[in-house]
């Protein structure tokens, strides 16, 4: 199945995206990425024990190797596919239940998102246990507005008699939903089309978020909200990381003072490759 050509009359990428793609891409290498020889970079995040694996080596295939993450011990996996002339690098990414920074895990799969900006974050779910699920869904939705939900084991959620509309769920999450079954092949050329219409934006994604926040913090909120935006434009989501600092998140508020979160900008490396 392939995917439709980009439509003509795309505007151009401005100024401010070409530094967000720079920042993106200094990121990309710090965090032990190199995209010199790939158009797009897809992110799969997930529980454990979802299937996630499954669906890494089904995408992938041989084109894979493993290695660990910079500075860390924790185990990383990354490969490629091809898909309708494009070329993906995917990095599976440590199988956590949150994103709050807690544990190693959850760091490294936090500050990918965050901070490496991939170009689609695939979160696979199990269907057979959606509920306990949606927890780390609704996070990455936080973060990211460029997201896919993979609602895998699907054999499962049908063997245990549980139904899940995803045309329901897609309208309220905000992003395209696609059921799977990943160890039979059971919609995965849907799911690569779905990741190549979000990469390549011509599925433009509207994700749910929570907009209402503890009057007693509101003022504060956005006060913080301001002055990160204006010492770091070019993250995505200064809202996430504002509420992370004032709920007490010691990691990212130590990353700040250091410079670590806007200083990947200074040094600007030329990586064309990057989209």
């Amino acid at each position: 199945m392939k995917a439709e050509p980009i439509p003509a009359g795309v505007t151009p990428p401005t100024e401010a995206c070409a530094t967000c793609s720079v920042y993106r891409a200094a990121n990309l290498k710090k965090l032990g990425v190199n995209m010199e020889q790939w158009d797009y970079m897809i992110a799969l995040a997930g529980n454990p024990n979802t299937g996630k694996s499954t669906v890494f080596n089904a995408l992938t295939g041989l084109r894979q190797h493993t290695g660990n993450w910079p500075g860390k011990t924790v185990t990383r996996a990354e490969g490629g596919f091809a898909y309708a002339d494009k070329r993906y690098k995917i990095v599976d990414l440590p199988g956590t239940y949150s994103l709050l920074s807690t544990s190693p895990d959850e760091e490294i799969a936090r500050d990918f998102i965050l901070f490496g900006q991939p170009d689609v974050t695939v979160v696979v779910a199990d269907a057979s246990r959606l509920e306990r699920n949606l927890n780390l869904v609704l996070q990455v939705l936080e973060i990211t507005d460029r997201a896919v939900l993979c609602l895998n084991l699907m054999d499962e959620a049908r063997r245990h008699g549980a139904v899940v509309d995803d045309r329901q769920l897609a309208r309220d999450l905000g992003v395209p939903v696609v059921p799977t079954s990943a160890r039979s092949g059971e919609g995965l050329p849907e799911l690569l089309k779905v990741i190549s219409d979000v990469a390549a934006g011509r599925v433009v994604c509207r994700p749910h978020r929570l907009t209402d926040e503890p009057p007693a913090i509101r003022h504060a909120l956005n006060e913080l909200v301001t002055k990160i935006r204006q010492m770091h434009p070019e993250l995505p989501n200064a809202r996430w990381v504002a509420m992370r600092l004032l709920g007490g998140d010691e990691n990212l508020a130590e990353a700040l003072r250091r410079g670590e979160i806007g200083g990947a900008a200074v040094n600007r490396p030329s990586n064309p490759a990057v989209a």
